[in-house]
């Protein structure tokens, strides 16, 4: 051991502090990609943090109608277990007036988790749920911050007369997906420049996104949301449609 070491690890407080500093680093390396959420009574999830999410308080209020999806796939309607298969029977969930059916998924689940959950829910009447997300930024201290998140469309079919831009995303075995708009390669870090610069002259802008359901769920948020980002209507494909 060299004089550097030796005088570090002979002092305990200073081996103590070293150890302290290792791990508030790497909680927040952390922290920087994912946001950690707790659901009601300890169902637990982790969001992609997103950029263009939209508050959506009333996910908050008593009695909203939350879908989560955890890291290993449980599926919670509220704090209770569900299937999907018993979710798609809930032919109530779409029937209240101005109610909102809330998605919350963990980031590191398969996406084909995901896509079992909205197919699910699209057989029981839901056309547009609210996909919530992490934060980006970290809160300030004492000032609360309502739930955030994007919604999106499940289809097809598509609106009468819409010509969609198709973007899908592929598992490409490397760092970063494959990413194809149109059936045109598209670089991972230029899709949202990408996308801006489609319908930089355009008053219709629909997206219909198909994505592997290998992928990590928060690598389709971080689509979804650079979809959002150029103004953008997603349109979910899911295994049923």
């Amino acid at each position: 051991m060299n004089r550097i070491a030796t005088a570090t690890w002979g002092r305990p407080w200073l081996r103590v502090w070293s150890i302290m500093f290792v791990v508030f680093a790497t909680m927040l390396f952390a922290a920087r990609r994912y946001s950690a959420q707790t659901l009601r009574k300890g169902v637990s999830v982790e969001m992609a943090p997103t950029q263009n999410a939209v508050a959506m308080p009333e996910a908050d209020n008593e009695g909203a109608l939350i879908v989560a999806v955890t890291h290993s796939g449980n599926v919670y309607f509220g704090i209770d277990p569900i299937t999907p298969a018993a979710l798609a029977e809930k032919r109530g969930l779409a029937g209240r007036t101005g109610e909102k059916l809330y998605i919350k998924a963990d980031a590191r689940t398969p996406y084909a988790n995901v896509a079992r959950v909205l197919d699910a829910v699209h057989k029981a009447g839901v056309t547009a749920p609210s996909l919530l997300t992490g934060q980006h930024e970290t809160p300030e201290p004492g000032k609360p911050v309502p739930p955030m998140g994007l919604e999106v469309m499940l289809g097809p079919p598509l609106p009468s007369g819409t010509e969609p831009t198709v973007v899908q995303i592929l598992n490409s075995g490397k760092q970063w997906p494959l990413v194809k708009i149109n059936n045109k390669d598209t670089p991972w870090t230029n899709l949202e420049s990408r996308l801006k610069q489609l319908y930089q002259n355009q008053s219709k802008k629909v997206v219909l996104l198909n994505a592997d359901g290998l992928l990590p769920y928060g690598d389709i948020i971080h689509v979804i949301d650079a979809c959002r980002a150029a103004e953008a209507k997603v349109f979910l494909v899911t295994p049923a449609t």
